[in-house]
């Protein structure tokens, strides 16, 4: 390989090699940052979503008292004639305002009239006179269509709704609706979308998920034409450096055996120094050549300070790809590694508290000095004392700490601090560790968005229980770990007694107050692998592992007995509410072999309970007997 060749080969190496690897960095972080912005909007679209729709179950709500108003339709239920309560359901629809009306008894539809694309039911329960429970009314205001395209109004995402696998709305074509991913990117019609979904309670025997497409072209324009720049100035680049190499090596080809020569001379030179220049001979050609080779190397050296540059870029881009992240102490740990490898620092720690009384513990640790405990530990303190970044030097040692924003009023609090040993850390060093912490901090926000979101779709709002469908979710689990490991599963149904009657004489504000008592009896009351949730309306329910029959009557005892005592405020001042509750036990094998089975003989027992005159719990009858699940 001649020296020419040699000399090309260098420059590639050299320049290529990096600038493409940088190339290929500034590609994954621009890709990443996209992404990261296109599911925050997909996030908040649901979210936004989520609201309209409980705006929407609550507007179904509001009208629900219209027919459990009407004689005539209440009536028909009980006689469970189904074409008079249809005729009837029909005369109440458009003056109650509703979309459909569904009436069941036990099992059985008495009524189905409106439209069948309604969504966002609200769920009336239909009781006797003597506070039986009769059957339910499912009603709702909303049509799937008109409430997508508001959707669609407000986020400016595409919507769709997928009702029992089946499109009941959807922006794209049924087909492509019919195959799109609940969660993460799809393409559709050559668009890229990033896509979110949740479940939502629809009516009886009906599954809804609701979808959001953030359309990534939307948001493209701004770091698309940074790509392309960033693309032009790389290749650019390259091609000067292809340029500068064969030109130098070209030059330098003839000056060979002279370039030797004055190397053999120069060996133990120092290139800072120029070499003398004198005459025009091949000496002082090779003197300037030597020359120009320091003007270059002082050149390179601007040119690795660029690089740095480019690099703390890097980083910065790495942080905005930070609010991706849904694991808060992963993204903890990111953050403080990416700090350390930012600022060139030796070590570095996260620290979370949950409130005020409580103390400050270590979730991530990178890098090693152990002289450094005293060092960060300092500027921890005075970080969560002034709620600012803080700065230490002390005994050789330099530390920084940033205070992330608090995740709430409770005094919850996430710091994240590094330190070195020798040289303090540098102005644009302090800089870059206070915009890493800024993004650390947006980062949490998002965590805290996702878990708030994942609450919503499995809590009750009222009680703070599990709702029905984490409940059902949860007690199928328990089942199938039951039969595993052969153990015992109880169940505990309860019922507050004539609680119409509070609702009527107190209003429904009361009732509430009542039932977020009752939830936080249930919590309290509950051992830590219980399952307590609200089943529906005033019905709670328990779900005991490892708990036989006779165990599960014994809570429904204590439970009974504590809602006895319990005494409620009344919100008009006038006293102090009494309750009582009628509470039904069942237990898998004792009573059930599988879930379904155990609830309804939870309920028989219960309804025994009700019709023995309430205020008591009844035990449900063995398996496999003619009352293990009906009375």
């Amino acid at each position: 390989m001649n020296f020419r060749a040699r000399l090309t080969l260098f420059f590639v190496l050299l320049v290529l090699v990096p600038v493409g690897s940088l190339a290929v960095v500034l590609d994954r972080v621009l890709t990443t940052r996209q992404a990261g912005r296109d599911d925050a909007r997909a996030a908040q679209g649901q979210i936004e979503a989520l609201n309209l729709y409980d705006e929407a179950s609550r507007a179904a709500q509001a009208a629900l008292p219209r027919l459990t108003g009407d004689a005539a339709l209440i009536a028909a239920l009980r006689a469970s004639d189904s074409a008079r309560a249809t005729a009837q359901a029909r005369l109440l629809l458009a003056r109650a305002g509703l979309s459909r009306i569904v009436a069941t008894i036990g099992t059985r539809t008495i009524a189905d009239v409106g439209d069948p694309g309604a969504i966002a039911p609200y769920l009336g329960q239909l009781t006797t006179t003597s506070g039986r429970a009769l059957g339910t009314l499912d009603v709702a205001v909303a049509r799937g269509g008109a409430f997508a395209s508001r959707v669609e109004m407000l986020t400016a995402l595409k919507v769709v709704i997928v009702r029992n696998g089946t499109p009941l709305f959807s922006a794209f074509p049924a087909a492509a609706a019919a195959k799109l991913p609940n969660q993460g990117a799809a393409t559709i019609a050559g668009h890229h979308y990033r896509v979110s979904s949740l479940g939502l309670i629809g009516f009886p025997g009906e599954t809804l998920r609701l979808s959001v497409f953030a359309d990534q072209s939307a948001s493209q324009t701004p770091l698309g034409s940074l790509g392309v720049l960033a693309a032009v100035l790389l290749v650019a680049f390259i091609v000067l450096a292809l340029v500068f190499a064969v030109a130098i090596s070209r030059s330098l080809q003839g000056q060979l055996d002279r370039f030797l020569a004055a190397a053999r001379r120069l060996s133990s030179g120092d290139f800072s120094t120029p070499v003398p220049v004198e005459g025009r001979d091949e000496f002082a050609a090779l003197g300037r050549a030597f020359n120009k080779m320091s003007l270059e190397l002082e050149g390179r050296l601007d040119e690795l300070e660029q690089e740095r540059r480019r690099l703390r870029d890097t980083i910065r881009r790495t942080g905005e790809a930070f609010g991706a992240s849904l694991d808060r102490d992963g993204l903890l740990a990111i953050g403080i590694q990416t700090a350390i490898d930012g600022v060139q620092a030796q070590c570095g720690r996260a620290l979370v508290r949950s409130s005020l009384d409580s103390e400050l513990r270590e979730v991530a640790v990178a890098g090693e000095l152990p002289a450094a405990g005293d060092a960060l530990a300092a500027v921890e303190a005075q970080a969560e004392r002034t709620l600012e970044v803080a700065e230490l030097d002390t005994g050789g040692l330099s530390a920084l700490a940033y205070p992330l924003a608090p995740r709430g009023d409770r005094g919850e609090l996430a710091l994240i601090s590094v330190a070195r040993a020798g040289e303090p850390f540098s102005r644009p060093q302090r800089d870059l560790f206070s915009y890493l912490g800024q993004q650390t901090a947006r980062s949490m926000v998002n965590v805290s968005l996702h878990e708030f979101t994942r609450l919503q779709a499995t809590t009750d709002d009222l009680t703070g229980l599990a709702n029905y469908r984490r409940f059902h979710d949860l007690l199928k689990n328990e089942v199938e770990r039951a039969r595993r490991f052969n153990q015992s599963l109880g169940l505990v149904l309860l019922d507050i007694d004539d609680f119409k009657q509070i609702n009527d004489t107190y209003g429904h504000q009361q009732g509430d107050v009542v039932l977020r008592e009752l939830g936080r009896l249930l919590r309290a009351s509950a051992r830590e692998i219980d399952e307590p949730a609200r089943y529906g309306g005033e019905e709670l329910v328990v779900a005991l592992p490892q708990t036989d029959l006779e165990g599960a009557y014994h809570l429904a005892e204590r439970l009974r007995k504590a809602i006895c005592a319990l005494e409620v405020e009344l919100l008009n001042g006038g006293g102090k509410l009494r309750l009582t509750a009628s509470c039904g036990a069942a237990a898998i094998p004792d009573s059930a072999r599988s879930a379904d089975d155990l609830i309804a003989a939870a309920d028989a027992a219960l309804y025994r309970a009700k019709r023995a005159g309430k205020n008591r719990s009844e035990r449900a009858h063995a398996a496999g007997t003619a009352g293990a699940s009906t009375d």
